[in-house]
């Protein structure tokens, strides 16, 4: 088993949407905002090395929009899918597995990329069997109105209509050593990946928890489509995670990979923070 960080770059949403009803005199002082009232995130994706399979999970925002598109986002950093992706000696054609945790733009909007002929779409990685959920998978292709514009045709067809799309089994196993924890607060049926490291296990948190600003379980984005049950979904898992001393893998912490939970005065806190090489 090998692991690697993948960063995609990082683009700009709006402060009070990422931490709904949390005042931002509080969240000011987490991720500051620029004079638009926006903060930077990453998107920070994972490359899994496990036996014969290379497992990439999600694969950022891609880079097939239109410069209108990209312009509302305020993509910055010198860091790309592909840079980050033949930094660690991988091709696109190598990978043989794509697990994309949900269908927002954000999270797999490089899992599809122009054809030859730039008339159309094809899948990002040729030789890849992409992952996704059988519900959240009808749930993005007729969608409700708030979610909407959050998944886009040409992040889904090109995958579908490849033949490269399986869903996961009722055992919510990927391979022998990741499988998957659903969460329906944020979207329907979302996949975080836990990936066991020998004795340890790491958690990807895709929008579960979004970043270690976000370990506070009433710190629940404006995105969530039901946000009292986010909250249900991060008390259990919280709880979960300082008994088993998971390690948490954020999406979208603009600084920090990962960290360990545990009891504070406060509440299930971060009480260990850094890179993924600090805990692997």
């Amino acid at each position: 088993m090998n692991i690697k960080t993948i960063d995609t770059g990082f683009f700009k949403l709006d402060g009070g949407a990422m931490f709904g009803v949390v005042p931002k005199s509080i969240w000011q002082n987490l991720n500051p905002a620029d004079e638009n009232n926006m903060c930077n995130w990453a998107m920070r994706c994972l490359l899994v090395e496990d036996g014969n399979r290379l497992i990439l999970v999600d694969t950022g925002i891609g880079q097939k929009q239109s410069d209108k598109f990209y312009v509302y986002y305020y993509l910055n950093g010198d860091d790309s899918l592909e840079k980050s992706l033949h930094k660690s000696g991988v091709d696109f054609k190598d990978i043989t597995d794509v697990l994309l945790t949900h269908l927002h733009f954000d999270h797999c909007g490089g899992a599809a990329k122009w054809n030859s002929n730039r008339d159309g779409y094809e899948p990002a990685f040729p030789n890849a069997t992409y992952w996704s959920h059988d519900n959240h998978w009808q749930h993005a292709l007729n969608p409700n109105a708030r979610e909407k514009p959050s998944f886009l045709k040409e992040n889904i067809m090109p995958i579908q209509e490849s033949g490269q799309l399986k869903f996961v089994g009722n055992d919510l196993k990927i391979s022998e050593n990741i499988s998957v924890m659903l969460a329906n607060g944020h979207t329907e049926k979302m996949m975080c990946p836990k990936i066991k490291i020998g004795d340890k296990t790491l958690v990807y948190m895709a929008d579960m928890i979004p970043s270690a600003a976000h370990i506070p379980v009433n710190y629940v984005m404006g995105y969530d489509i039901r946000p009292l049950q986010v909250m249900e979904e991060k008390a259990a898992f919280l709880k979960e995670a300082v008994e088993n001393n998971y390690i948490l893998f954020f999406e979208h912490d603009n600084a920090i990979e990962c960290a360990l939970v545990g009891e504070t005065e406060k509440g299930i806190r971060a009480v260990q923070k850094g890179k993924l090489s600090d805990f692997i």
